[in-house]
């Protein structure tokens, strides 16, 4: 069974950026278990502003119930890491650090208070932050209000915020990106696969032009001659595969690729099957590799779709990064 479809004509896909999932209409917290684990920053900064008088005594330690600052940085450090208990539709998050700093400034009669929260992991700590700086700033006023009738809590924003998918370094490349998809399977034909469909939609949204699309047979000889002729022909920069990575007996994806690329990528397949272990315990038997042959990067994923879509979710958009290295552009 050897199915092609040259330049792809006559076919239509449709814009899908994630496994389709059901969703209610009234809200909620949003769904993360498919996002990668990122470094995640952010700052937010509270004002307050205050007398000229009670500055004075800020300065001079005379203040009524104590050290402001002392007794601000530890109910910041605990609202932080309590976010998630009173905004309910915050994500529990492991919080790494912890900052807080305030200056208080006597040109505008204001104390400046920054939160700066970092964690590593699938979704931002904005609100964390944001918890932090507005707690504290509460605490303050609360230990100043017996001396400070005037005082007032003002622009709380968040100020800087780094990490995530959508912050990571974006690549140029001199040429446009271009890919071909291969589907190995005995039983699938070019109707009956969506893993390879949902490759082409995602690899389309990452910028590539696709040029290639194929479904064969699991056969080592029209695997390897398929992917010989995506390198060395059509000089794509990204193949793609989808099939033949397990254990089974007519299983070969891996083996064929093994036989065409000339270095080894294992950094990417242990990234899929680490993420995808993570959700799924039999993703540990994927067997795919991946590597580079010329100036084509070819990867081996899993035939089912869940799995792909995990593994996409897993090299994309660090994956953008390999093309600029083969460009001789470095690290």
């Amino acid at each position: 069974m050897d199915y092609s479809l040259s330049i792809l004509k006559g076919i239509t896909t449709t814009k899908t950026s994630k496994m389709p999932t059901n969703s209610d209409d009234d809200g909620g917290m949003f769904d993360v278990a498919d996002k990668i684990d990122t470094l995640r920053m952010a700052t937010a900064q509270a004002i307050i502003r205050i007398n000229p008088l009670t500055s004075k005594f800020i300065k001079e330690g005379k203040t009524p119930k104590g050290n402001i600052f002392n007794a601000a940085r530890v109910s910041a450090t605990l609202a932080a890491k309590k976010t998630s208990d009173i905004i309910p539709y915050c994500h529990p998050i492991p919080i790494d650090d912890i900052k807080v700093h305030f200056a208080l400034n006597d040109n505008d009669c204001s104390i400046v208070i920054k939160a700066h929260v970092k964690t590593v992991w699938k979704t931002g700590v904005e609100m964390e932050a944001l918890t932090a700086a507005s707690v504290a700033s509460l605490t303050i006023y609360d230990m100043l209000k017996p001396i400070d009738e005037s005082m007032s809590i003002e622009s709380l924003k968040v100020i800087e915020k780094q990490g995530g998918t959508k912050n990571l370094p974006r690549f140029d490349t001199p040429q446009k990106l271009t890919a071909a998809v291969l589907v190995a399977s005995d039983s699938r034909g070019y109707n009956e696969d969506k893993s390879g469909r949902f490759i082409l939609n995602r690899l389309k949204e990452n910028g590539f032009e696709i040029v290639e699309y194929k479904v064969v047979g699991d056969e080592v000889e029209k695997i390897e001659s398929s992917l010989k002729w995506f390198c060395d022909e059509l000089r794509v920069n990204l193949v793609v595969t989808s099939g033949g990575t397990g254990a089974g007996p007519r299983d070969i994806t891996p083996d064929a690729t093994r036989k065409v690329i000339q270095k080894e990528l294992a950094g990417i397949e242990e990234t899929i099957r680490s993420f995808g272990q993570r959700r799924v315990p039999s993703s540990m038997l994927s067997r795919g590799i991946s590597g580079v042959r010329a100036r084509t990067i070819i990867i081996n994923l899993p035939g089912s779709l869940r799995a792909v879509s995990q593994s996409l979710d897993s090299i994309f958009p660090g994956l953008l990064h390999v093309f600029d290295m083969l460009e001789g552009k470095g690290h």
